[in-house]
């Protein structure tokens, strides 16, 4: 296995369809609130969307060079924090957050074979040291669709805290631990 990261522009962001699409039909299998949600979820309705009403993106794809294929990839964004309340959901109180963008670590998929070899850290350090890049962002967000356990340990390990649950438990939403320093009862 010899694994490269890579950076890539929005301009590419097709290499990511694939990995994109395979994410939904995971999430499906490990789901057991509503899976049938994720029937009308792809590459054309979650990813794309999603970069189009961002402010920045940031996208890191991984490749095995040996294989060459692309194995994994992350995708945050910063973004009006209005973005986050539509027809299919408000996401978070808007009222508790402050400033007017949230970043959020939108998509986050390892592809089986090559989970449990680091990737998944060194995605996520990436995808925080540049969500720590934008001053004027104090909130950061993480959803987790309901059934992958694995997921939300990982998040929790590395700081983030379930804020609360949308769509009658389909979504998991983590919040960053940095915004409740002095708050006492917001970790759940």
């Amino acid at each position: 296995m010899n694994i490269l990261y890579e950076e890539i522009d929005e301009k590419e962001i097709e290499l990511c369809r694939e990995l994109c699409n395979e994410l939904m039909i995971f999430q499906k299998s490990k789901a057991y609130i509503k899976p049938e949600l994720f029937d009308d979820m792809s590459f054309e309705t979650r990813l794309l969307p999603s970069l189009q009403s961002a402010i920045h993106n940031y996208t890191v794809i991984v490749k095995d060079s040996n294989e060459n294929e692309i194995v994994a990839y992350v995708y945050a964004n910063i973004s009006p924090k209005e973005t986050y309340s539509n027809d299919f959901a408000t996401f978070f109180d808007m009222e508790s957050v402050k400033k007017s963008n949230v970043g959020c670590l939108s998509q986050f998929y390892i592809k089986e074979g090559y989970r449990d070899a680091g990737i998944g850290s060194r995605l996520f350090s990436k995808s925080m040291e540049w969500l720590n890049r934008f001053k004027d962002v104090e909130d950061y967000f993480i959803y987790v669709s309901n059934g992958n356990h694995n997921a939300l340990e990982f998040y929790q390990r590395k700081g983030f805290y379930v804020s609360h649950q949308i769509l009658d438990g389909f979504i998991t939403v983590l919040r960053n631990k940095q915004q409740i320093k002095g708050r006492e009862g917001d970790i759940k």
